[in-house]
């Protein structure tokens, strides 16, 4: 079965967000469209407590894009985002929700950040969603969402990791840094990862 995963499709990722991804507001409408095509639609969240980790706010003179090492691993420091519970955690007033059966939300542990929707960085947990459609019977999975280079990224090397085929649709995610996600979109390639566009067959 075919799954569409929306990652992140949140108000601070968006224009006028704390960290908005350009022309992210762009795949809402294709994202609504592409729903129509799937047996499930499950979405994802960012949502940190305030005092994350990632956050740059939370070490002192450090600001948003800095890279530390913590614990052995490379953390990019963000603008505060996707608190939970604020305005700017939430879905896109835009977005079509009503088809969405599940949702799961990533980066709640303050001390480690989450880009895939299946694990945390350190893959030291499991946030329950390869369990979850397997169970549903997905074997076929299609992404769309934000940000292209970085938790769309994540997630579709993790899905490979938990033997789900993937497709990223191309119209339906948008990067933080275009450059980046060209050279991931090649390393995707290589490893069977399929781009298509929303109205392709």
């Amino acid at each position: 079965m075919k799954a569409l995963i929306l990652v992140d499709v949140q108000n601070d990722f968006i224009t006028g967000g704390s960290l908005p991804v350009p022309g992210g507001e762009r795949i809402i409408d294709t994202v609504n469209r592409a729903q129509v095509r799937f047996e499930l639609v499950v979405a994802t969240q960012d949502w940190h407590p305030q005092n994350h980790v990632s956050f740059a706010s939370n070490h002192n003179g450090k600001k948003p894009f800095d890279v530390l090492d913590l614990e052995g691993m490379k953390q990019t420091l963000w603008p505060d985002h996707c608190v939970q519970g604020t305005e700017g955690s939430r879905f896109h007033p835009n977005l079509g929700t009503n088809r969405i059966e599940a949702i799961f939300r990533k980066g709640v542990d303050r001390g480690i950040d989450s880009y895939s929707a299946f694990y945390d960085n350190g893959h030291l947990k499991s946030t329950g969603m390869a369990g979850y459609l397997r169970e549903k019977g997905a074997t076929d999975l299609y992404f769309g969402g934000l940000a292209a280079d970085i938790c769309v990224y994540f997630t579709v090397r993790d899905a490979l990791e938990e033997g789900f085929t993937a497709t990223v649709i191309e119209d339906a995610v948008r990067a933080l840094d275009e450059k980046a996600y060209s050279e991931i979109r090649k390393e995707l390639e290589a490893r069977g990862v399929r781009f298509k566009g929303s109205e392709d067959p």
